[in-house]
């Protein structure tokens, strides 16, 4: 064997090592996939081994004919080189072959992925909503639905305690499906792409903001299945676990009875809270959890921030000064900045709670004391979304998007009962800012777009055509295309603002000032 030839050499051993490993020995090698407890999982890590093994042969042949030519005609033994130039039966053979073998590759490969995009007969719909970070559960026809939040607490990221076994990949509430039934699920995203990812099901799937994207699985082994988002979606990616629980399906048809009991209670409770008094103290105590757990993953344990991303609460403006704009910033979020909307996701006890904290945590110390019914003065309960007109969207994708509304869409600003008509001016000022804010990531934030993904907005003839199609394409979004509908994530008056600006903004200049009633008389509100 010449010296050149050892790596050659070990490469062959661990093909003809590989070729002799069974399935089975294969499956339950740490360096390898797993098998899963799906059939689909089944059929993957079956496909991987089938091109696994097709590429060891393929190794074999193309190292056992290189090493035998290397030794048999090398030069020291005199051999003179054969000439090959312009082989047809050569040319044919090596277009021929790998052709075949791609053939036998694509024929498995077409069958599986197949089966896997096929959610059909589905008994069981789930929808799925990503959102920084932390995912939300909808489980259609049942009315149930909930946060799932990271539960490994803050001392053993931070190594101050010892770390659990699930460190990382542990969360409050579970995904809760049943065994032996197809479950549907209905992905999408609140803010930026994340990526859905359970090994054991064989599931990953992105979940795009205005997109919805659908995968399923049929588990048959009941027992805890964990997983993770998969696609880098800020600061926190690696603090967003995924953990799905499968029962059995009495004990599933059980749970949903007990989940619905709790929501009954959550509800009594809600309107209970509105005659409590929290002294001090307990709205310390309550908020530091919130706080710590909703609160703390952006603006930070100590309320410090992060400076030029997520503003500090100690000494901030917002926590020093009015309580009824400190209350509707938590509550209904901030347009145009990473501050979420929490009236969906916290009971107006916390809501007080975590207001109550803000205010008095970081040396703060206002004194202050806010209590579930001064948040319910500031009516932030979460208000449903205007559906898109009929025909623009499937029943089933307008329930998706009805549902992602009731849990989650806050209007950014209250709508007054009667309206000043905006001028010129106002209505530029706020436009611009729901333009950055939820437009600009796309179209740009000098109108230029990205052709061809993305349309221009300057020059475009949308934005110099007629108002009552742009009113339109703002508010119900364009089906068939990236265009999302903001009738329920705007304002009627933030509505007409945004239009105004894109048909006077760079060098549209249409001159136009879009009024809240032009807005209702296309988008049906």
């Amino acid at each position: 064997m010449l010296r050149g030839d050892v790596s050659v050499k070990y490469t062959l051993l661990g093909c003809l090592s590989a070729l002799m490993v069974s399935p089975s020995m294969a499956s339950g090698s740490l360096w390898n996939m797993t098998p899963g407890v799906t059939e689909i999982s089944q059929q993957v890590f079956g496909l991987h081994m089938t091109i696994f093994y097709i590429c060891c042969v393929i190794a074999l042949l193309v190292f056992g004919v290189m090493i035998y030519s290397l030794i048999r005609h090398r030069h020291s033994k005199g051999v003179t080189p054969a000439n090959f130039h312009e082989s047809t039966k050569v040319e044919i053979a090596w277009t021929v072959v790998p052709f075949l073998i791609l053939i036998g590759m694509a024929v498995p490969a077409t069958s599986t992925l197949i089966a896997m995009e096929d959610p059909s007969d589905a008994e069981l719909t789930v929808q799925i909503t990503g959102s920084q970070w932390k995912w939300h559960y909808q489980y259609f026809g049942h009315d149930v639905g909930f946060y799932s939040l990271m539960s490994t607490t803050q001392e053993q990221i931070e190594n101050q305690a010892e770390k659990g076994a699930n460190y990382l990949l542990e969360v409050d509430k579970p995904l809760v499906i049943p065994a032996n039934r197809k479950v549907r699920f209905l992905m999408t995203s609140d803010d930026v792409i994340h990526s859905w990812w359970v090994p054991a099901f064989a599931v990953k799937k992105d979940a795009n903001p205005g997109f919805i994207n659908e995968a399923w699985t049929k588990v048959t082994t009941p027992g805890t299945y964990r997983g993770q988002c998969a696609e880098l979606c800020g600061k926190d990616h690696g603090f967003m676990p995924v953990v799905v629980e499968v029962l059995p399906e009495a004990e599933f048809d059980a749970w949903l009875v007990e989940q619905k009991q709790m929501a009954n209670a959550a509800a009594d409770a809600e309107a209970a809270s509105l005659g409590q008094v929290l002294t001090l103290d307990e709205s310390m105590a309550l908020g530091e959890q919130i706080y710590i757990g909703r609160c703390a993953a952006c603006h930070q344990p100590n309320g410090m921030g992060l400076p030029g991303v997520f503003p500090a609460i100690k000494a901030s403006p917002v926590a020093l000064g009015d309580i009824g704009a400190h209350i509707d910033i938590v509550a209904n979020g901030k347009p145009g900045t990473a501050m979420q909307a929490f009236a969906a996701q916290l009971s107006l006890k916390e809501l007080a709670a975590v207001v109550t904290y803000q205010r008095n945590a970081f040396d703060n110390n206002t004194g202050d004391v806010v209590q579930a019914a001064d948040v319910n003065g500031g009516s932030v309960a979460p208000q449903a979304a205007t559906p898109a007109p009929a025909g623009a969207l499937s029943d089933e994708v307008t329930a998706v998007a009805s549902a992602t509304a009731e849990a989650a869409a806050v209007p950014s600003e209250p709508e007054p009962a009667a309206e000043q008509p905006l001028d010129l001016a106002s209505a530029m000022s706020l436009g611009e800012q729901v333009y950055l804010g939820r437009c600009a990531a796309c179209h740009q934030a000098n109108g230029m777009g990205l052709p061809p993904a993305f349309p221009a907005i300057n020059g475009s003839a949308i934005a110099k055509g007629e108002i009552d199609q742009h009113i339109d394409v703002v508010a119900n979004g364009r089906a068939g295309t990236a265009m999302a509908g903001f009738a329920s994530q705007l304002s009627r008056k933030e509505l007409a603002a945004v239009v105004t600006y894109q048909r006077n903004a760079w060098d549209n200049q249409t001159g136009e000032v879009i009024q809240t009633a032009d807005v209702d008389a296309v988008a049906g509100q």
